[in-house]
C-alpha cells in the first residue's frame, strides 16, 4: 500500500518591509507579501491570494483526476476564483468565501449530465477546500462543442 502522508516543506526569507521571497527545493521562488490594503505593495502574491490560488488549482487537478477516472474527456479547462476576506467579531480576519468559476468545453458527444456531476464531486472531494474553513462552491459554465 502507498503511503498516505506526504510533508512540504517551504521557507520563506524576510527581505523588506511587509515583503519575503518563499522557496521550495527545485521551484521558481515566489515574492511574497502584504497587499496594497495592509501597507505592502500591488507587486507580490500575497498570502489571500496564494490560498485562493491553491483552491483554484485543487479544483482543477481534483476535476481531472475524475474526469480521468471516469472516462470524460474535455477540451478545456479554465477557471477564475474570488476569495473574501472578511474581519469577523472576536476571530479577526478569515477568508469566508471562495467562489471557483469553471469553464469547462466538451465535445458534442458529452454526457453534460456526466459533467455535472463530476463537477459536483469536485467541489465536493478537493483536499485544499476540505482543509479550509471557509465555504468553497463552484459555479461552473459547461460549453458543448
Amino acid at each position: 500500500m502507498a503511503e498516505q502522508t506526504h510533508h512540504y516543506d517551504t521557507s520563506i526569507d524576510h527581505t523588506a518591509s511587509k515583503h519575503g521571497t518563499i522557496t521550495v527545493s527545485g521551484r521558481p521562488p515566489i515574492a511574497a507579501g502584504a497587499g496594497p490594503e495592509f501597507g505592502g505593495s500591488a507587486e507580490v502574491w500575497t498570502p489571500e491570494h496564494l490560498c485562493v490560488a491553491a483552491v483554484n488549482a485543487c479544483i482543477m487537478l481534483t476535476f481531472e483526476a475524475i474526469a480521468a477516472n471516469s472516462k470524460l474527456p474535455f477540451r478545456s479547462y479554465t477557471a477564475s476564483a474570488t476569495g473574501t476576506l472578511e474581519k469577523l467579531e472576536g476571530r479577526g480576519l478569515e477568508i469566508t468565501r471562495v467562489v471557483v468559476k469553471p469553464r469547462i468545453t466538451v465535445g458534442a458527444d458529452a454526457d453534460r449530465a456526466k459533467v455535472e456531476r463530476i463537477v459536483r464531486m469536485a467541489e465536493k472531494t478537493c483536499f485544499i477546500s476540505n482543509s479550509l474553513k471557509a465555504t468553497v462552491t463552484l459555479e461552473p459554465e459547461i460549453v458543448v462543442e
